[in-house]
C-alpha cells in the first residue's frame, strides 16, 4: 500500500524534523525550523511555518485541521507535552505548558505564556504577553481568567488528548489514498466503533471547542 507523505519544505538549509512515530497529514505544510515529536498528530491543512523562528510540538500533542503555528525571529514557539490545539486555532510566538488545551478558532499571541493544564476557550483572544496560570480556564476577547479547573475537567481533557494520540497511531497504520465508492453498503464498518468520548461536564460544553 502507498504510504502517505507530508508536505515538508526546507528553507535556508533548515528542514523540519518529524519523529517516525508522529503523524503529519499530507495536506498539512511544514516549513523550515519545525520539530514534531513522537506521538503527535498534525491535521489536514495545518500550517507550521518555521521560516522566522523555531516551532516545537512536544510529545503526544495534536494540532488539528486548519491551525496556524508561526514564530517571531529569536523565539521558540512551543506546544508543550500532550498539548491539544483545536480546529482553526492560531498560536503565534507563544509558549504553552504541558497538557494545555486551546479551543477552536482561538488565537494566542506573541510571548503569551499558558500554564500547565490550562484551557483557552473556543474563539478566545489571548493578547500579546499575557500569562494564564496553570489549571485555569481563560475565555473571551480579550481572554480573561474565568476560574480554576476541577480535577475532573483536567482528566476529561487528558482523555480527549489520548483519543488524538490513538488517531495518530490509526493514521500511521491505515490512512492511505483511496478512490470513493459509488454505493453505500449498510453493513459497512464504522470508524467510531471503538471510540469512547470523554464525559462532557458543564464547563467542557461551554469551553472545549476541540
Amino acid at each position: 500500500m502507498q504510504k502517505v507523505r507530508p508536505r515538508v519544505y526546507s528553507i535556508d538549509g533548515v528542514t523540519p524534523v518529524v519523529h517516525p512515530g508522529a503523524f503529519v497529514h499530507p495536506e498539512a505544510v511544514l516549513i523550515g525550523d519545525v520539530v514534531v515529536e513522537q506521538g503527535c498528530y498534525i491535521g489536514p491543512c495545518a500550517s507550521l511555518r518555521g521560516d522566522f523562528g523555531r516551532i516545537i510540538v512536544r510529545k503526544g500533542s495534536n494540532v488539528q485541521d486548519n491551525c496556524t503555528l508561526h514564530s517571531l525571529p529569536g523565539f521558540d514557539s512551543i506546544i508543550g507535552v500532550d498539548g491539544h490545539i483545536g480546529h482553526g486555532a492560531i498560536v503565534h510566538s507563544a509558549e504553552l505548558g504541558p497538557n494545555v488545551l486551546v479551543g477552536m478558532n482561538a488565537v494566542v499571541m506573541d510571548h503569551a505564556k499558558i500554564g500547565e493544564s490550562a484551557v483557552i476557550g473556543a474563539m478566545s483572544f489571548v493578547k500579546a504577553g499575557a500569562e494564564i496560570p496553570a489549571r485555569h480556564l481563560a475565555a473571551g476577547v480579550p481572554a480573561r481568567i474565568v476560574r480554576e479547573l476541577s480535577a475532573d475537567e483536567i482528566a476529561a481533557k487528558r482523555e480527549g488528548t489520548r483519543i488524538y494520540q490513538e488517531l495518530a497511531r490509526r493514521c500511521l497504520a491505515s490512512l492511505r489514498p483511496a478512490e470513493p465508492l459509488t454505493h453505500f453498503d449498510p453493513g459497512r464498518p464504522r470508524v467510531d466503533a471503538n471510540i469512547v468520548l470523554p464525559s462532557r461536564r458543564r464547563a467542557n460544553t461551554e469551553t472545549r471547542g476541540t
